[in-house]
């Protein structure tokens, strides 16, 4: 039945429309959507606190869109229960207080793992997708290591 379920994956420049991505992965048995949005933040209060002025945002896009389907396989894997999936992730130069990622699950029921997929999905995008940021602030710039690195065959 899985293969039926709306599944969105892609690396844009575009801004992210939240009520077409809705509107995508919303089935008539759909009743609950739970929904992460990662944001540029102007102000960073980890480790030494520093203002940001932008990011930008950098992909390998075949291969982060590959393995945006995968995070999308293993979600669908481990909850049956969800119908629709939207992951997307913004490249470019963005501003504070813009979405640079949304990772949107939806199901018939929200008990039913809609939540825990949703999370499951930004903490896999960050493990294995490959996308660089770059933090530019008053003082320089600089890239902002994530937590990927390829294993070979990757």
């Amino acid at each position: 039945m899985s293969e039926n379920f709306p599944t969105i994956f892609s690396i844009t420049e575009d801004e992210i429309d939240l009520n077409d991505l809705l509107a995508k992965i919303t089935l008539t048995s759909t009743g609950a959507a739970a929904i992460f949005a990662g944001m540029v933040r102007g102000e960073t209060k980890r480790g030494d606190a520093h203002q940001t002025e932008y990011l930008e945002y950098e992909a390998y896009i075949p291969m982060a869109e590959a393995k945006m389907k995968q995070v999308a396989d293993e979600i669908r894997a481990r909850w049956e229960s969800i119908e629709g999936i939207a992951i997307v992730q913004r490249i470019g130069k963005l501003y504070p207080k813009t979405p640079t990622v949304l990772i949107a699950c939806t199901a018939a029921h929200r008990d039913t793992g809609v939540f825990e997929a949703a999370r499951y999905g930004i903490d896999r995008l960050k493990e294995i997708v490959p996308i660089w940021k770059k933090e530019v602030g008053p003082n320089g710039e600089e890239w902002v290591e994530g937590e990927y690195i390829p294993k070979a065959g990757e």
